[in-house]
């Protein structure tokens, strides 16, 4: 198993990829059970250290750069098999150019006209009675070797063969988003973990490559637009709404400690940068249930942000608690909670005005 080993192969880490992308949605198993922090953190770490890391956008690659043969090196039947397989040397001996052709250095190829191995099957039907001394292994062996040619059926609706688009060298963005998300439901699920520290610092550093934590001359383009990918050698490319801003809200929600169960909302943070504290007083500018531009002031030690157009304050204080500001200026203390319970938070749900604001202190 590649958790096992200190190096892998391209292989072995792109099914790394496709494992971590799975738990976030909870089907990746192992031996009957998901991945446990610590064989988590070890698939990071060795994602970091394979080749489908790139350095210069540090992001992930959804296919590692390759050195692949140039067009006029592509479709050559290696001599060996083409000598061993009856039906293709006779069809060559013959001079028969329905399955296969050779160039004026002797070196054979299947024919142009050939797309996939459907078409070699209904060739070989026509050409087989023709031939009969050779039987179904010949047929099979010769459909082997185009399969090892051209591996058709390993390809996934992207290319591990070109560049550019989704292909080899490419950065997927929404991919790299489901990385993310991943990350943070392991973190979600394994709060208490010894390993906390590095996956949180993994975490952020797969945030950091994410564009609209870079400058418009790195991302190629306004950082804060959505791109589908970003070519080996190119800026980011095919703008538009990609599924990458579903899991970037899923990964702000997360970030921030918002979440809900059983119809209860609750603030439980327990990720959340240091960054993300005011440093001194600051204006937070949200727009109200009401249509209405409102301002709250800050202080050092808070942040805010608004759900369901309510406005949400964090505060450092060193305890547990909420308080809820109501229309007409009551105000509830939760003392001894993070969750806003099954009343506000159907209130804030509905936005029917009912709460003005919520401040959250955080330990």
């Amino acid at each position: 198993m590649f958790l096992k080993k200190n190096t892998l192969t391209i292989d072995e880490i792109t099914d790394a990829i496709v494992f971590i992308s799975l738990l976030s949605v909870g089907f990746l198993i192992k031996q009957g059970r998901l991945l446990d922090d610590k064989q988590s953190l070890e698939v990071l770490n060795a994602l970091k250290g394979s080749e489908l890391f790139r350095p210069d956008q540090f992001s992930y690659l959804l296919y590692p750069n390759r050195d692949i043969p140039g067009f006029f090196n592509r479709n050559h039947i290696p001599e060996d098999r083409l000598e061993k397989n009856r039906l293709l040397r006779q069809m060559r001996e013959r001079g028969d150019k329905r399955l296969l052709e050779t160039d004026a250095t002797g070196q054979g190829y299947f024919n142009g006209s050939i797309t996939n191995a459907q078409d070699v099957r209904a060739i070989m039907e026509q050409v087989i009675y023709e031939y009969p001394e050779c039987g179904d292994r010949h047929q099979r062996d010769v459909l082997g070797i185009f399969e090892d040619m051209f591996n058709h059926k390993a390809f996934t609706g992207r290319s591990g063969t070109f560049f550019a688009y989704e292909g080899l060298g490419s950065i997927y963005w929404h991919m790299v988003s489901k990385l993310l998300v991943a990350v943070q439901e392991t973190l979600l699920r394994f709060p208490n973990s010894p390993h906390k520290g590095q996956m949180v610092d993994h975490y952020y550093e797969i945030r950091a490559g994410i564009g609209v934590n870079k400058s418009p001359e790195l991302y190629g383009a306004f950082p804060t637009d959505p791109y589908s990918h970003t070519p080996f050698n190119r800026g980011a490319q095919q703008p538009g709404m990609t599924g990458q801003v579903k899991e970037d809200i899923l990964n702000r929600w997360s970030e921030l400690g918002v979440g809900v169960e059983n119809g209860q909302i609750s603030f439980c943070p327990i990720f959340l940068s240091d960054k993300e504290w005011l440093t001194q007083e600051s204006i937070f500018e949200y727009l109200s249930l009401q249509g209405n531009f409102e301002q709250l002031k800050l202080s050092a030690g808070e942040l805010a942000f608004t759900y369901c157009q309510v406005p949400i304050v964090y505060k450092k204080s060193g305890g547990n608690g909420i308080q809820v500001g109501l229309k007409g200026g009551e105000e509830v203390s939760l003392s001894g909670t993070h969750h806003l319970g099954e009343e506000y938070s159907a209130a804030l749900f509905e936005r029917n005005g009912q709460i003005d604001w919520i401040r959250v202190d955080i330990a």
